[in-house]
């Protein structure tokens, strides 16, 4: 009888565990899942040249490679699991939690100062706010990706991506010279590239058509 009480106390406990214990709701996609979060991980991914699959929404194995290149690309934790950081790299709001509008402003306002603090420190206030709005430009132009974030961690497009500047803390007028430019400032005229002739590699740059110099900076299109 004692044994009878104590299986049945026990029992109790579980389902008391299992109903009160609360469940958290965690913003990610990882190997396994399915749905349409994982279509656009990799639209997104194929889109930069990650990825080479098909965009069927099933985060397979190449799908899970592809997110690990991308995270180590980007200084991001490498687990190959698609949570909320490498979402907000990727530029897209995870379905598990609604969007808000002022949380994605203030994002996207934070990584274009990081941006422009990464790339543009010591130029000219105006040559700041070029930089952040030839960013913004891409992001109107069809040949880029169509989000900040997306535009930024494009494989390849940025130097400071690549070297972990984009890391960086950036300071008030790297911010003001981005809220600028998100604001309508645009003192390249519509230019989607730039670069500096005195450490430019690259022979495709050079072949650009240049716009104007401001800075150390040419911008072209």
């Amino acid at each position: 009888m004692k044994k009878k009480i104590l299986f049945i106390l026990s029992l109790i406990l579980i389902i008391s565990i299992i109903i009160f214990v609360p469940t958290y709701n965690y913003a990610l996609s990882k190997y396994g899942s399915r749905g349409n979060e994982v279509k656009k991980i990799q639209e997104k991914l194929k889109a930069w040249g990650y990825y080479s699959g098909s965009a069927d929404g099933i985060y397979g194995s190449q799908t899970f490679e592809a997110v690990k290149k991308f995270q180590r690309k980007n200084n991001l934790q490498v687990d190959g699991v698609a949570g909320e950081k490498t979402l907000a790299a990727l530029g897209i709001t995870s379905s598990s939690k609604p969007a808000s509008g002022n949380s994605s402003n203030n994002t996207d306002l934070n990584l274009l100062s990081k941006l422009v603090y990464a790339e543009a420190r010591g130029e000219p206030y105006k040559g700041m706010v070029a930089v952040a709005a030839s960013v913004l430009n891409r992001v109107a132009n069809s040949k880029f990706p169509n989000t900040i974030a997306g535009v930024i961690y494009q494989s390849g497009a940025y130097t400071c991506v690549a070297d972990g500047q984009i890391n960086l803390s950036p300071n008030e007028q790297a911010r003001k010279a981005a809220q600028d430019a998100i604001n309508g400032w645009d003192p390249t005229s519509g230019c989607i590239y730039y670069f500096n002739p005195n450490t430019a590699t690259s022979g495709w740059i050079w072949s650009r058509p240049q716009v104007m110099t401001i800075g150390k900076h040419i911008f072209c299109k």
